[in-house]
């Protein structure tokens, strides 16, 4: 089975998550696109992010009534630093998927620091990674044995982050149509930011 997979903090998930991973599932022709909230992004030790809880609760709002997403929470689960090869091992072995069913998505901004993350070369042997390209991304930046080994999706740019709408949020500025108004509502109601 066809299988892509979204990881990311999604705090809070937003727009531009959501139209990046249905326009990839039409294109890539996916039978399944799963969003993975990290528990811990290694990135993000700090504790700066809401709790695994509450963004898994927003990805859940923000995926109601879409057949084509399902969420995992198996990093969760698992608790701790979440490490992609870990977690991409994980889904080959608990689905039997071999590397031409198995694809990894992530922005380019993250591809910008894949080579430092947890055993990348595992994780190009275990996947096929595609980055959909953010504003101000330059190929330059990116070792030629990296770039050797991913795709890039033909897919329409977003300027939405969820770290300005967070900034937005903290300002007391709108985040209307940044996100879900079910999100939007949630984090309101909680207080979040």
């Amino acid at each position: 089975m066809k299988t892509c997979i979204f990881g990311g903090t999604f705090d809070p998930p937003h727009i531009g998550h959501l139209l990046i991973a249905q326009t990839v599932f039409e294109s890539e022709h996916f039978e399944r696109l799963i969003f993975v909230p990290a528990n811990i992004s290694p990135t993000k030790k700090n504790g700066d992010s809401s709790s695994p809880k509450t963004r898994l609760k927003m990805l859940e709002i923000s995926l109601i009534n879409n057949t084509n997403f399902e969420i995992s929470d198996i990093e969760i689960k698992r608790e701790g630093v979440s490490y992609t090869v870990d977690t991409l091992q994980e889904f080959v072995n608990s689905l039997n998927l071999d590397k031409k069913d198995l694809f990894f998505l992530m922005g380019s901004d993250t591809l910008r620091s894949i080579h430092t993350w947890k055993d990348p070369e595992k994780i190009m042997e275990l996947c096929n990674i595609i980055v959909a390209i953010r504003p101000g991304f330059a190929p330059s930046d990116i070792p030629q044995w990296i770039l050797d080994n991913v795709r890039f999706a033909n897919i329409p740019r977003f300027e939405v982050s969820s770290t300005n709408i967070r900034a937005r949020w903290r300002e007391g500025k709108t985040i209307r149509y940044m996100v879900p108004k079910e999100v939007w509502e949630y984090i309101n109601e909680n207080e979040l930011y």
